[in-house]
């Protein structure tokens, strides 16, 4: 499937903005959906909306035949061993959050460690914060080199004996780094430490293998990668799952409810209490389909070409600064000199072009970085060449605007 036919199935892009064509640019906040994800929700509210694991009737029936299909498609996506070991969450942040506040209340003691970076999004830091708060636990931060990247050397400087969890990023939201998280499974591993992974900026982009990757827990959101928002996954290891106790209470989570104690079902629906994301669910299915019918190694591919002519490009431009490594994911954080990070981005946006502006829930990267902000372009199977193009121009109008020489 080539571009032009990709970008056919994404109506919202063709529109214009500020009387200017649309070049939607800040994929890694959220991404655009297909029609076919469209439809199929809208198929769900129109044929078969109904509560699910609850009533026998037809309806109700179907909604609960595609809401656990699409569990099983997730599994396969990822290659989880078995289906219990998929959890539907609100998102990337809820499912974090479940770790930390389940698993990780029952393993971490005081005087234990727990290794984060300081790329993390601000959801992969503050669960763990809290949880070092609550457990008189240490939080501790792998140093980063120069470029934004880890050195197995620094990694192995940090996890120890006292390591209980290791909290990474898959892939930077910012700098685009792309962590080596089978080797740094390994070394957690190696020191009885458990690792959860923070995915989001990973599965929508590249081919992901939970069982290769060896990793106890790992979150991503449906919202980045072509489905709706306000669902995600988190994937445990079934053995662990099964030991943790649930955070949310209520319906369709309980075995057995008595005047005053409770029982809880099987997995993964004790960490599912309530009504479900049964529309969601489906709509993150058809982004699982439409996804494989492009082919994660093409979408990898793709965006790697588009990353490279952009930073090619980006950097004949004089007073700017580009963070985070030469190899990354399809994103590009940077600076323009003497410009505001949101003067920019407003500048762009009258060109029709949408970047991201701002901290990007990165507050201690940006420290690191020694800014207090950047503006980031991100990029997808249904951006073009063309419309870095045009990025770039509206780059050399903006610092023009703002006085400087070529």
């Amino acid at each position: 499937m080539n571009t032009a036919d990709i970008r056919k199935d994404f109506p919202i892009l063709d529109q214009k903005v500020n009387g200017k064509d649309l070049v939607y640019l800040d994929t890694s906040a959220t991404s655009q959906s297909p029609v076919q994800v469209i439809d199929a929700m809208n198929d769900y509210y129109r044929e078969y909306n109904s509560n699910v694991h609850r009533g026998v009737h037809t309806l109700g029936t179907k909604a609960t035949d595609q809401y656990e299909q699409a569990r099983m498609k997730v599994r396969s996506f990822i290659n989880a061993q078995r289906f219990e070991e998929i959890v539907f969450t609100r998102g990337t942040t809820a499912s974090i959050n479940l770790v930390a506040r389940s698993f990780g209340d029952a393993v971490i003691e005081e005087g234990d460690e727990i290794v984060v970076t300081e790329m993390e999004h601000h959801a992969n830091i503050v669960p763990w914060q809290e949880l070092a708060k609550r457990k008189n636990a240490r939080l501790v931060f792998i140093p980063l080199e120069s470029d934004g990247s880890i050195k197995i050397e620094s990694l192995e400087s940090v996890i120890n004996e006292k390591t209980k969890i290791v909290a990474v990023a898959h892939v930077s939201n910012v700098l685009g780094t792309i962590n080596d998280i089978k080797r740094i499974a390994e070394t957690a591993h190696q020191n009885d430490a458990y690792i959860s992974v923070d995915g989001a900026q990973a599965v929508p982009h590249m081919k992901v293998d939970v069982q290769d990757l060896g990793v106890d827990f790992y979150a991503f959101s449906g919202h980045k990668m072509l489905g709706p928002t306000g669902i995600g996954v988190l994937y445990g290891k079934a053995q662990l799952l099964d030991e943790m106790e649930p955070v949310e209470y209520g319906g369709d989570m309980i075995d057995f409810v008595g005047m005053y104690e409770s029982t809880w079902t099987d997995l993964p629906v004790k960490f599912e209490a309530g009504t479900p994301m049964i529309a969601e669910a489906v709509g993150l299915a058809a982004a699982i389909d439409y996804i494989e019918s492009i082919g994660p190694d093409h979408i990898l591919n793709y965006e790697q070409e588009l990353t490279k002519y952009a930073y090619d490009r980006m950097s004949e431009i004089d007073g700017i600064e580009i963070y985070g490594p030469k190899e990354r994911a399809g994103l590009i954080t940077f600076n323009l000199e003497d410009v505001h990070p949101h003067d920019l981005a407003t500048a762009l946006d009258s060109e029709g072009v949408a970047v991201r502006a701002g901290h990007h829930c990165a507050q201690p990267l940006m420290k690191w970085l020694g800014v207090s902000a950047t503006a980031r372009a991100s990029f997808y199977i249904y951006n073009t060449k063309e419309e870095i193009d045009i990025f770039i121009e509206g780059l050399k109008r903006t610092k023009e605007f703002f006085s400087y020489e070529f």
